[in-house]
């Protein structure tokens, strides 16, 4: 039996691997009326065949192939603890939740303040608010879109705790001076590397500098689950709290589905907690305020073949962005074109544009005449966060001002790199660009 059942699945995945090559061969793109998308999922058989593999297990929660993902993630990254989530959201939601963890040693408190920026995607301010938090909002760097650290140092106060920053669309920030405030004032941090896997500093991955790092694989990102996302940390305090936290807020820190009277702890019914009976199931036990942000297994069979391409995918990220840079360029005059770090070394999410004040066209009529040409754009996130109804009346504080924030806000977008963008699509872009011009 178990023989034929082997041999059904050989069949099923054979069939997907010939569904794949059938129903997603690469389409032509007709210029003009293809949409020129700006990022999107990259995938071929063996995502596909991965997914109905481990759905016929029907293991419908997180099981095996998370515990494989996480591990192989960890070995990409060189850190000593993964674990996933349902996505780059929920990953920074339980990063600062694990933080502020009374189970910690040294906890982030009611009121204590987290030095980030007003350019962010608003899931980076909002687990901030919701842990009774005040963010303390530093202006950027026009050019590399991140913080500007040499404001920094002035916006602390004794009540600063923590420094919550993004690599900016797959850019570094400069991580030699953040780490050098964080060592000075005994400051946490999280780095938001959402849109930067793959991205290094000095030689070494971000996502590896801090307490703790977020990361997201919905289908815009590096790597897509669908949806998805991970906690990374070498910390294992604030591993123990991720888990806990991910898991419902449970103590107990046993996988998923075990089964074992004694769990991993080896003394599930012999712990003791004030005010539960002696003995309290320690697998029902809650000791901090949790969710369930488990992802599926079968996102995480995905998951595991797109790591596989992670390399090949920031090579033709970085081609494209290469490309782009070399026709705007041309138009330098009219436009702030993206800089790096002298360390940095980006796995480009996307490609900023910031256009300049100038006498012939706005950022808006720019951004139309690109979209009434089938070429996708986006703003650079929030722009200014502050700006949004939902954060207008947030307790923060701003140190100095926000001018350089602001200029994104009204000046800025960004077109993709993705590597599902080839040759056609980049010569596309470069036709419509120029005729912009010509017009």
């Amino acid at each position: 039996m178990k023989k034929r059942g082997h041999n059904d699945k050989k069949r099923i995945l054979e069939l997907v691997r010939q569904y794949y090559f059938r129903e997603f061969s690469e389409k032509e793109f007709i210029p003009g009326k293809s949409k020129v998308h700006y990022a999107g999922r990259v995938f071929d058989e063996r995502e596909m065949q991965a997914l109905v593999d481990s759905s016929l297990d029907f293991w419908l929660t997180l099981g095996t192939c998370g515990r494989k993902f996480e591990e192989s993630f960890s070995r990409y990254l060189d850190v000593k603890h993964t674990v996933v989530v349902n996505s780059g959201s929920s990953a920074n939601l339980a990063a600062v939740s694990a933080l502020c963890s009374n189970r910690m040693p040294r906890c982030l408190k009611v009121g204590d303040e987290v030095l980030t920026t007003a350019l962010n995607f608003p899931t980076t301010i909002a687990p901030l608010v919701q842990n009774g938090l005040v963010p303390v909002f530093v202006d950027v760097d026009p050019g590399t879109y991140n913080i500007d650290v040499s404001r920094m140092e002035q916006a602390l106060t004794d009540r600063t705790r923590a420094i919550f920053l993004a690599h900016t669309l797959g850019n570094p920030f400069n991580v030699k001076e953040v780490l050098r405030l964080k060592e000075k004032y005994g400051l946490f941090l999280i780095e938001d590397a959402c849109d930067a896997l793959d991205s290094r500093y000095n030689g070494r991955a971000v996502g590896t500098f801090g307490e703790a790092a977020t990361f997201s694989f919905y289908a815009a990102h590096h790597i897509t689950m669908g949806e998805g996302g991970a906690v990374t940390t070498n910390d294992p305090d604030i591993h123990k709290n991720l888990l806990s936290i991910r898991d419902w807020g449970r103590d107990c820190w046993c996988g998923t589905g075990e089964s074992d009277p004694a769990g991993a702890c080896q003394k599930r019914f012999n712990w003791s907690f004030p005010g539960l009976p002696q003995g309290y199931d320690h697998k029902y036990t809650y000791t901090n305020i949790g969710y369930n942000l488990k992802p599926l297994d079968l996102q995480c069979a995905i998951g595991l073949e797109q790591l596989k391409k992670l390399k090949r995918f920031t090579r033709k990220r970085n081609q494209n962005f290469k490309t782009l840079y070399s026709l705007f360029q041309e138009y330098g005059e009219y436009f702030l074109l993206p800089r790096t770090e002298k360390e940095a070394e980006p796995s480009w999410f996307a490609f900023p544009v910031t256009v300049r004040p100038n006498k012939r066209f706005s950022k808006n009529e720019f951004v139309r005449f690109l979209e009434d040409h089938l070429i996708e754009t986006r703003p650079v996130f929030a722009g200014n966060i502050l700006k949004h109804p939902a954060y207008q009346n947030i307790r923060h504080r701003v140190a100095q001002d926000l001018v350089n924030t602001d200029q994104v806000l009204f000046h800025s977008f960004f077109m993709g790199v993705y590597p599902g963008l080839g040759n056609e699509q980049m010569d596309y872009i470069g036709r419509i660009v120029r005729k912009f011009f010509k017009g």
